[in-house]
């Protein structure tokens, strides 16, 4: 076999880097920036939402009454590109598109992916219900990006990857081995 030197393969080298490069960008999912939503994602009609504690931590509430329509809102948003620090039908995040799609039916999150993994109940990934939260780890220990379930073995999130919205599996490989767990706003 025939190798090839000088100003050939030096750019190929460089090709394979850019490549690799490019591959690792679209391929990690988001660890919310932390940037506040401007303006706030407020619920489509009714009373303005009361402002998070400042612990971050959130009143239950039931959500298997809102469930399909908490699912409904978040499918509308298939398509819409990903943008860090989104929180809006503009472009989101992660956590950012989990936080708008709550508050259009009144609940309220907080921001950042960690912070939204302490709130609700954590359930069991065989009790996986339509508007549980899905955690995974995908660019730091711990739960670094979330997802809406949206059932049987399907989420939508705003993942990096492919730059839109889109409903995925759980059982996927590259999904399951990056699962961390799930959480559920639900009444005590």
């Amino acid at each position: 076999m025939e190798t090839t030197t000088g100003p050939m393969s030096s750019m190929f080298a460089r090709l394979i880097r850019l490549g690799a490069v490019l591959l690792a960008l679209l391929t990690a999912a988001c660890a919310s920036g932390g940037a506040t939503p401007r303006p706030f994602p407020m619920p489509r009609s009714g009373p303005e939402p009361a402002s998070p504690p400042a612990n971050h931590e959130t009143a239950p509430v039931d959500l298997a009454a809102a469930a399909y329509a908490l699912v409904g809102t978040a499918l509308e948003f298939r398509g819409v590109p990903y943008r860090n620090g989104g929180s809006s039908p503009e472009g989101f995040d992660c956590s950012g598109f989990t936080q708008y799609v709550f508050a259009q039916h009144g609940l309220i999150l907080p921001r950042e992916v960690r912070d939204q993994f302490g709130v609700g109940k954590s359930v069991r990934i065989d009790e996986l219900r339509p508007g549980d939260l899905i955690f995974f780890t995908t660019t730091a220990p711990g739960a670094s990006h979330v997802a809406i379930a949206v059932g049987g073995n399907a989420f939508v999130h705003a993942p990096s990857s492919t730059g839109v919205v889109r409903v995925e599996r759980l059982s996927s490989r590259y999904w399951s081995a990056r699962f961390v767990g799930v959480r559920r706003l639900s009444a005590n």
